[in-house]
């Protein structure tokens, strides 16, 4: 990536990029720039055809994101209050319609936008030190990025409602229990098993990655049938490509499939 960024690092290994927020000093709160830059990088991550999976984490041990800026959200009026949380919505919606697959690598705190954020990943993998809350009713707010919406879909409606009404911060173990992380593992060892798994992803077929997480994002938003039908009309247009041909072909003959994306 040519792009620089003030608080963002990006890197990448093989077919796998790694996106690190870097404001150590604020537990890599989300401010206004951090937010633009987020949505800038993983936009140019999307159509970098060298990258099949992205890992998102924060920089040092004590955070992933602690949440938004307090500093910027003091002065919020309700022209700003709107524009703020539909530009931290449009990021969140922006990773959950992205072509590839984001893997949250969550290595400590993540709190309120932090959290946000990191549900709007599509895979959750904590730190056996990691921390999670929804807790801006402490602040007289609620949840502005999508919060009160995926949380529900994630936990179910009463444990959502427990965890923002009562602001309380939850332990990884207990967001493994009910269903807001996927794994927990040990603190050093959670770079490596986010980049194992997202290794093992990236040498799926890509097309077939894209069109497995539209069929899954989308057919949330719908009815059974709704969403049945969306999944049978992708599965004929994958038919039609060349990494169908290749993977079928591949498995026929007891060969390692070579997916081009096409």
């Amino acid at each position: 990536m040519t792009e620089t960024y003030k608080n963002l690092k990006i890197g990448q290994e093989g077919t796998v990029a790694v996106i690190t927020i870097v404001r150590p000093e604020v537990l890599n709160a989300l401010n206004q720039k951090t937010i633009e830059e987020l949505s800038r990088a993983f936009q140019q991550l999307n159509q970098d055809k060298t990258v099949r999976a992205i890992i998102l984490t924060g920089a040092g041990d004590k955070a992933f994101c602690a949440g938004a800026d307090i500093a910027e959200l003091n002065g919020l009026s309700l022209e700003s209050g709107r524009a703020r949380a539909l530009t931290g919505q449009n990021l969140t919606k922006e990773i959950e319609q992205l072509d590839k697959p984001v893997i949250a690598a969550i290595n400590g705190f993540s709190l309120g936008g932090g959290n946000e954020l990191a549900m709007a990943c599509d895979i959750r993998i904590a730190s056996e030190k990691a921390k999670f809350g929804q807790p801006e009713v402490n602040l007289g707010l609620i949840p502005g990025y999508g919060g009160t919406q995926r949380l529900a879909r994630l936990v179910g409606k009463g444990k959502a409602m427990e965890l923002i009404f009562t602001g309380d911060i939850i332990d990884a173990q207990s967001a493994l229990r009910i269903g807001l992380a996927e794994h927990v593992v040990l603190h050093e060892k959670l770079m490596e098993t986010a980049q194992e798994m997202a290794l093992k992803i990236a040498s799926k077929g890509p097309i077939a990655i894209k069109m497995a997480k539209r069929a899954i994002q989308e057919g949330l938003q719908t009815n059974l049938s709704e969403g049945l039908m969306l999944e049978a009309d992708l599965f004929a247009e994958i038919c039609t490509t060349q990494d169908k041909s290749e993977g079928t072909a591949a498995f026929l003959e007891k060969r390692k499939p070579n997916f081009t994306g096409e």
